[in-house]
């Protein structure tokens, strides 16, 4: 890679603060990762019933099965490269941030030319296309995307605090995207747009069609302006540490990396436990729409059930989102107190009892919420400190082997985050497809349906409701996959350790380090001294301007100079007690 490209002014990152501060955190790992993967995370609640339901896909036989199971083989390859890439990579930009611009294009085009599948003509031709923008999307670009994404928080600094609550942020997005937009906001205002209701109560595929092409356009502008911020608020102090020092890096193979990661054992557990636990999520996501559609009494009692079913997603959203969202700000002062890995597996022990709820009748509405809520409470410390506990076993990977290898493990780590989407989504299909769904359902007369609490207040002669085998498994893949997952995660965690080595890990990576810059023939000065004077110097160049600024406020409005500086430092000793504050120390 060019890396004089990266010298430019323009490209250069507006966050000059050697410490994490709220705009960057706000902004780097909050906002603008929400809008980078709101387009995938409506995809991952959405893009699969698009493919049955308005493309027909299940009529194309075993590649609806195939096609997403087989296309995680690539999205895995897609993954790596990038990660590998990653590793390779050293500019002033940073080795994974130059990704994130790279992945704009790529994500913009292959949103649009994922629905612009031609619908007339032969099976074949659909197919070709769907099996070749689905890759580009999630082989290609969205991997360019998120594994520079994942990366950022172990990159972003060495302060334990502020990188935990940087990891917290960067989950938070996450979970934003997926709870809140695609699970709450979407239902509500776009669902009837995306799947159109005609004047008979069927699916109207042509007006479904044309739409889901519109809201590709607002999804790709969308993803683009969030990844080009996310690329500006952020900042690679780890890297730039590197680079401060004079440390020549070699470009190391991907064996190399591999060897590294494979014969250490926390890095195995940490990503068993992440591939585990996020297939049953994503299982869980990826059918929520068809559970919402066709397993609720008061669904298939209603007049127009495609959206009282929108409103039943979005109320599943809703509850389970709440506790992911009082959970940023509990999950990390609770895994300070706990321990990273006892909160979570605490947390998981918890939502496998809450899970079990929902079994008491799979066809309400209420107790399925319930369980929904306190699964939702349970999983919080796994959500968030995730990638703070994989930021640890980089460092401690960095301290035995004197490399870092992010990219590497980052890119399996997005490579599950996206892959699995792929295998999910084949599963659910292979499973439907089994127990016979129908898109438009059954057509059941009342009077023999006896799930249905409220047969007597309807005023139709039939309703439309799936099979009774197709029932059991949306009770599966909604219900007790992510149950069974969390049992598995703990089992996995259980000897996760590595948090004691943290103190012994830096002494050890500050040795390299200095090492290295003494081997170059170098002056020795330690980070966090540097950082010290480089913030110092930051810091009194900002005042100077702030108070030039203010003098010519006041000069302007014709203020009191004293007294408007009076009431700047009682506003900024208030921010510096503030929670946050405190937090960032």
């Amino acid at each position: 890679m060019n890396t004089k490209f990266f010298e430019n002014p323009a490209l250069k990152t507006r966050i000059k603060s050697s410490s994490v501060k709220i705009q960057e955190m706000a902004f780097g790992y909050l906002l603008a990762p929400f809008c980078a993967m709101i387009s995938n995370a409506i995809f991952g609640s959405y893009l699969n019933r698009y493919y049955v339901d308005v493309l027909g896909w299940t009529k194309f036989g075993a590649f609806a099965t195939l096609l997403p199971m087989l296309s995680s083989i690539l999205v895995i390859l897609g993954n790596i490269m990038v990660g590998q890439w990653i590793d390779n990579t050293r500019t002033p930009a940073g080795k994974a941030r130059p990704y994130l611009l790279i992945s704009i294009p790529l994500i913009a085009v292959a949103i649009l030319l994922m629905f612009m599948t031609p619908r007339s003509g032969a099976n074949g031709i659909q197919m070709i296309w769907i099996a070749v923008t689905y890759n580009l999307y999630y082989a290609l670009a969205y991997p360019c995307y998120y594994t520079a994404h994942s990366s950022m928080v172990s990159l972003s600094t060495r302060n334990a605090n502020q990188r935990g609550l940087l990891a917290t942020l960067s989950n938070a997005s996450t979970v934003a995207a997926a709870g809140i937009g695609a699970s709450i906001i979407v239902p509500v205002l776009l669902q009837p747009f995306m799947f159109v209701t005609g004047a008979d109560g069927s699916l109207d595929v042509d007006a479904s069609y044309a739409n889901w092409r519109i809201l590709a356009i607002a999804l790709a502008l969308v993803s683009a302006a969030g990844v080009i911020f996310e690329y500006y608020f952020t900042r690679e102090r780890i890297t730039e540490e590197a680079i401060a020092l004079g440390i020549k890096e070699e470009k190391l193979p991907m064996k190399k990396h591999i060897d590294a990661c494979t014969k250490d054992k926390y890095w195995w557990m940490v990503i068993l436990f992440v591939l585990v636990f996020q297939f049953g999520q994503l299982c869980k996501n990826g059918s929520m729409s068809f559970y919402a559609r066709w397993m609720f009494d008061n669904v298939m009692n209603s007049s127009n059930p495609e959206a009282t079913s929108a409103t039943m997603m979005s109320t599943l959203g809703l509850v389970g989102g709440l506790p992911a969202v009082v959970g940023m700000v509990v999950a990390w002062p609770l895994a300070n107190k706990l321990g990273k890995k006892r909160a979570i597996v605490m947390g998981l022990i918890f939502a496998i009892a809450g899970g079990l709820v929902g079994f008491i009748n799979v066809n309400s509405f209420p107790i399925v919420c319930a369980a929904v809520i306190l699964k939702g409470i349970g999983i919080v410390p796994a959500q968030y400190v995730m990638l703070a506990l994989i930021s640890d076993i980089l460092d401690h990977l960095e301290a035995k082997n004197g490399f870092r290898s992010d990219g590497f493990t980052m890119s399996l780590y997005s490579a599950i985050m996206v892959g699995l989407g792929g295998l999910g989504i084949g599963i659910i299909n292979a499973m439907l497809s089994f127990s016979g769904y129908v898109n438009t359902g059954h057509a059941v007369d009342p009077a023999t349906v006896t799930l249905i609490d409220d047969v007597a207040n309807w005023t139709g002669n039939i309703i439309y409701r799936q099979m009774g085998g197709t029932e059991q498994v949306l009770a599966f893949v909604y219900l007790a996959i992510d149950v069974i997952t969390f049992a598995v995660s703990i089992i996995l965690l259980w000897k996760l350790d590595v948090e004691k080595y943290a103190d012994d890990d830096r002494k050890a990576i500050l040795e390299h380090q200095k090492q290295a810059v003494l081997a170059e023939g170098g002056t020795w000065v330690d980070p966090e001294e540097r950082a010290r004077l480089e913030q110092e110097q930051a810091d009194r160049e900002a005042e100077e301007e702030r108070i030039r600024e203010l003098k010519a406020k006041c000069e302007k409005q014709g203020l009191n100079f004293e007294e408007e500086e009076r009431k700047y430092q009682e506003a900024k000793e208030k921010r510096k007690n503030s929670f946050i504050g405190k937090l960032l120390g």
